[in-house]
């Protein structure tokens, strides 16, 4: 599994690359002021780090529990990883949104059903790249297990 060295590397790595990419494209689409969208961003980063952190984890221990090795994320893995993260992330989303940018639920749902769609896509292009730049340690026990890419 990963070092908490290396959770905190990603973790800190997605969130700056996301809050750069999304912030001005949220503020283009929303028709919203910058100040807005990127305090809102910023306060929606930390939460989504801490939760994260905790997903991650918590997913790896899963895998592990299955007896499936955690270096190993066939496509289908990461699909079901990003959409089980964006589907429980939305839960504390959107009233915040609706709090901050001053909308209905409903309002707040849809908006971010489209940052849920942005995000389902750069986690995966996201993570596919980190596993690849960042390898993860291959356990013995798993080593002999593990299915070819």
């Amino acid at each position: 599994m990963r070092t908490q060295a290396d959770r905190l590397r990603h973790t800190i790595l997605f969130e700056v690359i996301a809050l750069i990419t999304c912030t001005p494209l949220a503020s283009l689409v929303l028709g919203r002021d910058m100040a807005t969208i990127g305090s809102m961003a910023i306060f929606l980063s930390l939460s989504a780090m801490v939760c994260n952190y905790g997903f991650n984890l918590a997913f790896d221990h899963m895998l592990k529990k299955l007896g499936r090795p955690v270096h190993h994320r066939p496509p289908r893995l990461r699909i079901l990883h990003a959409v089980l993260f964006e589907g429980s992330f939305l839960v504390i989303t959107v009233p915040v949104v609706a709090w901050w940018l001053d909308m209905t639920l409903w309002q707040a749902f849809v908006t971010d059903l489209g940052f849920a769609a942005f995000f389902l896509i750069y986690a995966y292009v996201f993570n596919w790249a980190y596993d690849r730049v960042f390898p993860m340690p291959v356990d013995d026990n798993e080593s002999a297990n593990a299915p070819q890419e």
